[in-house]
């Protein structure tokens, strides 16, 4: 199986105009809290802010079959990690402008844009981000 890496490259080579950098070091963040039993249904990368002029934040975005989850390793020292449980999903929006796209993504504690997304990567993107919340949110509800 391909590491997050390798996807977040094809992603990129897949969509060349998303601005984007740094993969390995933000894909070793998301390797490091994946947990035994989790599976990475799909990777793609971006940059989490609301700045179309900031590129520094890029970031790398991996759906698993439990959450999402996005690494960002910083420039000197730390990282940031963010996790997003089904239980805790609102809403996904797309944007698409004259050169690229974002996604908002609505949760019940923040609310996250991945910006400088090739536009024509965003129906697959919103396909993903929805089927997967809406598969986990289903399943959650059962075991009530």
């Amino acid at each position: 199986m391909a590491s997050i890496y390798e996807r977040a490259l094809e992603f990129k080579k897949k969509y060349p105009m998303t601005i984007s950098w740094r993969l390995k070091k933000n894909s070793k963040i998301i390797e490091k809290y994946l947990d035994s039993n989790e599976k990475v249904l799909y990777v793609f990368t971006a940059q989490k802010n609301n700045n179309p002029i900031d590129i520094l934040s890029t970031a790398v975005i991996a759906l698993t079959n439990r959450r999402i989850i996005i690494g960002r390793k910083r420039v000197i020292f730390g990282y940031f990690f963010d996790s997003i449980t089904p239980d805790l999903f609102n809403d996904l929006k797309v944007l698409s402008g004259v050169i690229w796209g974002k996604v908002h993504i609505d949760t019940a504690k923040e609310f996250i844009t991945l910006s400088n997304l090739d536009k024509r990567a965003l129906p697959e993107i919103e396909k993903m981000v929805a089927t997967c919340m809406k598969n986990k949110t289903q399943i959650s509800k059962r075991e009530m």
